[in-house]
């Protein structure tokens, strides 16, 4: 199995780099791995023994930032690596101050990952939620360094609970400590011999309860919403956006509707403008306009949809009409406001459980969106945004004890 793997990851090294010819995304994964060995041995001196933190995208950072940022208030001293597997997390993340530095994951190659530890000489490796790569784990097994997962989550159909599985359960067995999610994982390790599991919860609770502690004033959208509702709808895809259409442009509420699409680009949402018969505004062009004329804010930037979700009274989250299902549910629900989202997201668990509690709302068509918006009384909105906050609020605590394993166990 090993020879099967190694060849395997050459071979998709090599796939790669010719789609990168022709595919943006696939150009940013080759580009930012090009001489990464030689970068890391300028930008890091051995005798700084970082604790590195590997995030495979942007969703895994979320996760692990409370730990990071936690960490660089209790242990300043504390040289922290970031990495990142896909460029959706890296190209966003590649300046974030949290850490001393932050790179690419390099392909896992047997030679790569002896490089990279050898290179890099962690003093402790922190894995957020999966991304479980054999040659670099097995790399850092070698040189002794203490390596941890947290806010796993392990599901039956995964490799390691097969019975071909075992090549790849060996790789478990060389971390120190897991930190999961729920009591399925911790059944799940138990069941194939592993035993060092802390069922901690997920870091993301952590993260989104930080979120209420942030200056989250943004001054442009509170000139936009004035005194009207506000509908904040968030990383829409062009399913979420046909269905936020259908109701702009029948409603007659005085409801201001901000949508914030998962594509930036100014040609699409250039076309997204065309389509909307009320007055609406892009965030590019809003220029010292006066926003409170407009009834539509068409947000094409990232980084803000957090503070934004703060002056909303309902949010949608979208993603939920298409086959990878919905964005972060967490952001929203925090500010105690009610969640709209499409009907797939099963493979959530924070989602599933919200909606058994109450505390979000599930819509599968345009018309059923409509008739939920409409009928948000502020009373009725207020208790589902509740059932939603008190959830978060229970569920948070995971960063705790992951901080205090990561503080007794530091070199």
């Amino acid at each position: 199995m090993s020879f099967i793997y190694n060849f395997f990851i050459s071979f998709y090294g090599i796939i790669v780099f010719f789609v990168s010819k022709f595919d943006k995304k696939a150009k940013l994964w080759i580009d930012g791995r090009k001489h990464l060995c030689d970068r890391l041995q300028r930008d890091i001196n051995p005798n700084d023994m970082p604790i590195w933190f590997h995030a495979a995208s942007l969703g895994e950072f979320e996760q692990g930032r409370p730990i990071i940022e936690k960490l660089r208030i209790s242990h300043p001293k504390v040289k922290i690596l970031l990495t990142f597997y896909s460029p959706s997390g890296y190209e966003v993340r590649k300046n974030y101050e949290g850490a001393d530095w932050t790179y690419y994951l390099p392909l896992d190659t047997k030679s790569n990952a002896q490089k990279f530890v050898d290179i890099v000489n962690p003093s402790m490796a922190i894995f957020i939620k999966y991304e479980f790569w054999p040659n670099i784990i097995e790399a850092l097994n070698r040189a002794e360094v203490n390596t941890i997962v947290i806010s796993a989550i392990f599901r039956e159909d995964q490799i390691f609970f097969r019975g071909y599985g075992s090549w790849m359960r060996k790789s478990l067995n060389k971390f120190s400590k897991f930190f999961v999610q729920d009591d399925i994982s911790v059944q799940l390790l138990n069941s194939i011999g592993i035993s060092n599991v802390i069922k901690s919860g997920d870091t993301r609770f952590d993260r989104v309860m930080d979120i209420l502690e942030n200056d989250n004033s943004i001054s442009f959208v509170e000139d936009f919403k004035g005194a009207n509702t506000l509908l904040v709808a968030g990383s829409t895809w062009p399913d979420d956006d046909k269905m936020l259409l259908e109701y702009v442009n029948s409603s007659s509420s005085t409801c201001k509707v901000l949508i914030a699409p998962h594509n930036i680009s100014a040609e699409y949402n250039k076309k997204l403008v065309s389509k909307i018969a009320k007055k609406t505004v892009l965030f590019s062009e809003m220029d010292s306009r006066d926003l409170s004329g407009y009834d539509v804010f068409i947000l094409d930037t990232v980084g803000l949809l957090t503070k934004v979700y703060s002056y909303a009274d309902i949010a949608y989250v979208g993603g939920g009409f298409g086959k990878d299902g919905i964005h972060n549910i967490l952001e929203p629900a925090v500010f105690t406001i009610p969640v709209i989202t499409g009907p797939i997201f099963h493979q959530f668990k924070e989602a599933v459980e919200l909606e058994d509690l109450g505390g979000m709302i599930v819509v599968e068509s345009a018309e059923e969106f409509i008739l939920e918006v409409n009928k948000s009384e502020e009373g009725e909105r207020h208790e589902v945004g509740k059932i939603a906050f008190d959830y978060i609020k229970n569920n948070s605590g995971a960063q705790d004890l992951v901080l205090k394993y990561i503080s007794e166990n530091m070199l």
